[in-house]
């Protein structure tokens, strides 16, 4: 039916085929070293217009295709040596950040700043922290680790700041919702995978997580696994 959502739908992609086939990744009408620098633009200009970290496949989009990503990265981590932000790998994408040497500065400036992490009561970091370790893990589970309900407000509170997501349903009586973390979680924590999350045993020696509360019912995330297993 005209003007349907589909119909708008098929528009709308025949619209973006159509802008992708004019889009020059290629650049062959330029010399080699203009074409370079302009793909080390066109790459420091998606990363800076993004919210979050951005992947290899987004950024081989826009450039050639025997271009070497990895290269274009080298140079604009060289070109930006001296200035106060830096380009840094996280999340499985790159993102650019404010060095650590002026984040005093940026406090006093009292600016609001982008990307700014959502403030976590100490509860709510402890279960963020607890879904990390073991997810996919259900509300249920998680109030077992720590001996008092885990509320939904809680939960809520991780989604909404971006934190966690719904993970498949777990295999137990009324079949509820898990929970897992998100490539906002790693980002906004600095970490590339999951992999980068504290040793666990260093936090049980501290008192502030136990692996076994749950005993057999839980899993703990496994070190070895795939990331794309744990987060939406």
């Amino acid at each position: 039916m005209a003007g349907s959502p589909t119909a708008k739908q098929s528009r709308k992609e025949r619209a973006n085929a159509a802008a992708e086939r004019l889009f020059d990744r290629e650049l062959k009408d330029l010399p080699p070293e203009l074409r370079w620098r302009e793909w080390m633009l066109r790459i420091e200009a998606v990363i800076f217009a993004s919210a979050e970290p951005v992947s290899r496949e987004t950024l081989a989009r826009v450039v050639g295709k025997e271009c070497s990503i990895d290269l274009l990265i080298d140079d604009l981590i060289e070109e930006l040596c001296s200035r106060p932000y830096e380009l840094v790998s996280v999340a499985g994408g790159w993102q650019h950040r404010t060095r650590v040497r002026y984040a005093e500065t940026i406090r006093a400036s009292t600016a609001p700043t982008r990307g700014a992490s959502a403030k976590l009561s100490e509860f709510e970091a402890m279960v963020l922290m607890a879904v990390g370790y073991f997810q996919p893990v259900t509300r249920s589970e998680l109030s077992k680790i720590f001996g008092k309900e885990v509320s939904r407000d809680t939960i809520a509170a991780l989604r909404g700041a971006g934190f966690i997501a719904s993970g498949p349903r777990s295999p137990t009586p009324g079949a509820p919702y898990t929970y897992v973390t998100t490539k906002h979680f790693l980002s906004a924590f600095d970490m590339e995978t999951l992999r980068d999350l504290p040793d666990i045993e260093a936090l049980e020696d501290a008192g502030l997580l136990s692996r076994y509360a749950v005993q057999s019912e839980i899993k703990p995330a496994q070190p070895n696994g795939t990331d794309d297993d744990l987060m939406e």
